[in-house]
């Protein structure tokens, strides 16, 4: 094996780097003033800093001579250019370009050591307040225990974005705990997975037969079946996966997974479900949330109201066409004598089946009889628009719950429970399993809980199957609205909804209804961003609809019509401005003026996955980044970019809960392994005034006729009907 060469220089500028894949290209110039360009794990490097490389050199076709890193350790900078590049780099916040010139200037090489001992020092720099102070201390000090932490964690390959991660979360206890346990990372870290923090353990001396590695994986595996919609593994599912993830040999994992298994019980971390000849497995905390759910719905169902309705009188009013009021058909007047009646209601129903007419009819009634309620729905624009088809306030399910950052928990749970006779819920069939536990607990007792929603569209994109499993117990009372108002027939929009819901192709032409429903026939997926150029400069503006009201819904993210590329496409078409602040992270282009969404809860800036929003600021020298979501604006920072992607175009699955004036759905058979009747169906039920499908017939052929959802692996059903137990 050859040894490895040594390189030792200055860092001139970086040509690229991935926080992200912990990869860069470097610019260094050596002692004897040469420079050479160098490439590989070093993304954790800033501009000034003396580095030494270990590598090797290869030859690069287009690019010549390079360095190809191996091993890449940092010291500080001495020369005063190195420490005028090191402290203008943004390492430290408070202190940018024009900081670093002034400081350098005034103390000179001194600068490092003033700033480390002498720090109230800084204020002779004309421009240095009190404010602007606490900021540099706190970013030098955060500084040196990230470098510890570098240090260690960079020879266990892991990048600068997570070790800032890791050390935002564990502080100065980091390289003890993750020493301690690896594998905790892939649970605490948002963004960092199993195969990481294995890594890490194998580095660290893990035996790569440990029973402690192999619970780890199982535990993985469990958890990895939520982001499906999972929330039980089959047993045998269960041991092949883990026996592939960790590479296992066949002779070696029959009975170090049976071990592991026997451990992960006894330590009760995993529940054994037998149902149906079968044998499932899920963490005790998956099984716990599911079981807490149907238990406290039976409790509910069980309680008295404290509330005593005239349902004669009700009925007389909701029953009777006074020529003033809207008249309700019969299944909503059902509708609300069942939320009246029942402590538990679902009421179901597609587009134009009037769900929000009687919700407004419900919340006079409730107001007659002094009731105190609350609206609310999943998403921030689920909750907007409930509140302007009712003119009441609504809110989402997180602020009425009250998330509590310093305690990581809900404000209202059992012990102090929301402060209510009645809630309601819209857009219920995005509740998943987790959320439905948290708001079942902040329900009290005697209160009447309403869930509205439509069970044909897609599931939750968290775990669980929350809505239909409900439905399914037959235990509950579920009232489905199914006569199209008229106003609403006038929409092809609505009309092909329902049409696809059946089984049947959309229709692009119907007498004497309103023309807002187009397929336009293409073949080629590539021709697809050529349909959307024309669309967002001509057809939009003929149908008076903002481009900002547009939204592009696709099946999935990988291709030439997903998400990811038409995000790329779309942003060179709608936010082309070279002129206007940008940031690159990882693969993605981040511009003022883009659309983003979150893709995780953050519960410290109380933004959640799905949220979308408008970035309004970019600060370079400080790398932080501020969107504006629902009328607030919340700061990320360079490590938590990683949590934002371009929004001009959304998953199908991703835009649940919301509504567009147009949306715009390519649709084609590199789809196929998505193409279902509900995803199609959710993708025309966004649209208020304008849809189009651009694709193949053969696709939409495809999705209309398979009405095989993917089943969820959910036990909530039976646990209503009590006809399940588990050990």
């Amino acid at each position: 094996m050859n040894e490895l060469e040594e390189l030792v220089g200055t860092v001139e500028k970086i040509l690229f780097k991935n926080e992200e894949s912990n990869f860069a290209v470097i610019v260094i110039t050596m002692m004897h003033k040469s420079s050479a360009i160098a490439k590989g794990n070093a993304s954790h490097v800033q501009p000034g800093q003396q580095v030494c490389l270990k590598g090797a050199w290869v030859m690069h076709a287009k690019f010549g001579r390079q360095f190809t890193i191996q091993t890449c350790s940092v010291q500080l900078p001495e020369s005063i250019l190195g420490l005028k590049k090191y402290l203008g780099s943004g390492l430290i916040k408070g202190i940018g370009k024009v900081y670093a010139e002034k400081l350098v200037d005034y103390f000179g090489v001194q600068v490092l050591t003033i700033i480390d001992q002498f720090p109230e020092r800084l204020k002779e720099v004309g421009g240095i307040g009190q404010k602007r102070l606490g900021q540099i201390i706190k970013a030098w000090h955060d500084q040196k225990e990230i470098s510890n932490i570098m240090v260690f964690l960079q020879e266990k390959g892991v990048s600068t974005a997570h070790a800032l991660k890791i050390y935002k979360k564990y502080g100065k206890e980091s390289i003890a705990l993750v020493t301690d346990n690896p594998y905790r990372l892939s649970e605490d870290i948002w963004g960092i997975g199993f195969k990481t923090a294995d890594a890490i353990a194998l580095k660290l001396g893990m035996e790569k037969n440990s029973v402690k590695r192999i619970k780890a994986a199982m535990l993985f595996v469990i958890s990895e079946a939520t982001t499906k919609g999972h929330l039980y593994c089959l047993l045998d599912d269960l041991k092949k996966q883990t026996g592939e993830l960790l590479e296992l040999s066949q002779e070696d994992s029959v009975d170090l997974l049976k071990s592991a298994l026997h451990q992960l019980y006894d330590q009760d971390k995993i529940k054994l479900i037998s149902y149906d000849n079968n044998h499932y497995i899920t963490a005790s905390q998956y099984y716990f949330s599911e079981k807490t759910v149907a238990t406290k719905i039976q409790n509910l169902l069980a309680q008295k109201s404290e509330k005593i309705f005239d349902l004669d009188g009700v009925y007389t009013k909701i029953s009777r066409d006074d020529g003033v009021s809207v008249c309700l058909n019969e299944d909503q007047q059902r509708g609300i004598m069942a939320c009246l009646q029942n402590k538990v209601t679902v009421i179901t129903g597609g587009p134009g089946t009037g769900k929000t007419t009687l919700i407004k009819k419900l919340l006079e009634i409730l107001d007659e009889n002094s009731c105190v309620y609350n609206l609310a729905a999943p998403t921030g624009r689920a909750a907007k628009r409930i509140m302007e088809g009712t003119g009441r306030y609504a809110t989402t399910l997180h602020r009425l719950l009250e998330f509590n950052a310093n305690s990581m928990s809900f404000v209202h749970n059992e012990q102090n429970a929301l402060k209510l006779d009645f809630l309601i819920i819209d857009e219920s069939s995005m509740i998943d399993v987790f959320l439905a536990l948290a708001l079942l607990k902040a329900v009290p007792f005697h209160a009447h809980v309403l869930f509205i929603g439509d069970c044909d569209q897609l599931p939750s994109v968290g775990a669980g199957n929350f809505l239909n499993d409900m439905i399914k117990s037959e235990k509950i009372p579920v009232v489905r609205l199914t006569q199209i108002f008229r106003q609403a027939q006038d929409s092809m929009i609505i009309v092909n909804a329902h049409k696809v819901n059946r089984g049947e192709f959309p229709t692009t032409y119907l007498p004497d209804v309103k023309k807002d429903f187009f397929f336009i026939k293409e073949e080629k997926p590539e021709l697809v961003i050529e349909h959307l150029k024309k669309i967002f400069a001509t057809t939009l503006n003929s149908f008076n609809i903002a481009v900002d009201d547009a939204a592009v819904l696709v099946p999935m993210n990988r291709g030439i019509v997903g998400t990811i590329k038409l995000n790329q496409d779309l942003q060179l078409l709608l936010n082309s401005d070279s002129a206007l602040p940008s940031i690159q992270f990882g693969g993605t282009i981040f511009k003022v003026g883009d659309r983003v969404m979150q893709i995780r809860n953050n519960y410290d800036k109380s933004v959640f996955n799905g949220d979308c929003g408008t970035i309004q600021a970019l600060d370079l020298e400080e790398k932080v980044m501020s969107v504006l979501f629902f009328e607030r604006t919340v700061e990320y920072e360079s490590d938590e970019f990683n949590e934002l992607v371009l929004a001009y175009t959304l998953s199908i699955h991703k835009s649940q809960g919301s509504e567009y004036s147009a949306v715009i759905i390519p649709l084609f058979m590199q789809h196929f392994m998505l193409l279902q009747r509900n995803l199609l169906y959710t993708a025309i039920t966004r649209a208020k005034r304008l849809c189009i499908i651009i694709g193949q017939p053969k696709a939409v052929a495809m999705a209309v006729a398979n009405n095989k959802m993917m089943k969820r692996i959910t036990f909530l059903q039976h646990y209503l009907t009590s006809d399940l137990s588990c050990r």
